[in-house]
């Protein structure tokens, strides 16, 4: 992509890529929850490209919500500090949760996020994240559904960002030289 054009260091994850492990994912998924009442949590604004391409083909009728959470802001650092922006617009008991993801990093916003969720008593709650950076936890979450697993690199591209761009990339890239 031209917009990108000296920005990018590599490229990861190619859109053929990310396609194929997008319908692995929702095989998995409509195999999982069959007949059951799914709720999918899309974290904005990261996860969208994901939540879109992924709920589209999930062969199951599900319901979709979402949140917006964050401790990164324009920095490529996590401040430490999960802020809610956004909260769910509807009742979760007793249903069955699958959230969305983008990234696990340091595992402090998800945890936070599946803490808040689990008082309003689902039936189940998994987790899907398109990408796992294991080597950067630092509170331990368990991810039921991984794309892919990634270095400690700041990526972008299917919707991470950095300082807001970089999201329509239809890869995931390394950034060359991410300052903050």
């Amino acid at each position: 992509m031209r917009m990108a054009e000296g920005q990018i260091k590599e490229v990861l994850i190619s859109k053929e890529e990310i396609a194929r492990r997008v319908r692995e994912l929702a095989q998995q998924i409509t195999s999982d929850y069959a007949g059951k009442d799914l709720v999918l949590v899309c974290i904005l604004k990261g996860a969208t490209i994901f939540w879109s391409d992924l709920s589209r083909q999930i062969d199951l009728p599900l319901v979709s919500d979402f949140v917006a959470v964050s401790s990164y802001g324009d920095k490529t650092t996590s401040s430490g500090v999960v802020k809610f922006r956004l909260d769910l617009s509807q009742g979760i008991e007793g249903r069955d949760v699958l959230i969305i993801e983008d990234i696990v990093d340091t595992g402090r916003t998800l945890a936070c996020l599946k803490e808040n969720l689990l008082t309003q008593r689902p039936a189940s709650l998994r987790i899907c994240a398109l990408l796992d950076k294991p080597s950067r936890r630092e509170v331990e979450v368990f991810i039921d559904y991984i794309g892919f697993t990634v270095p400690n690199a700041f990526v972008v591209g299917y919707g991470l960002d950095f300082g807001q761009r970089y999201r329509n990339l239809p890869y995931i890239a390394v950034l060359a030289t991410p300052t903050g």
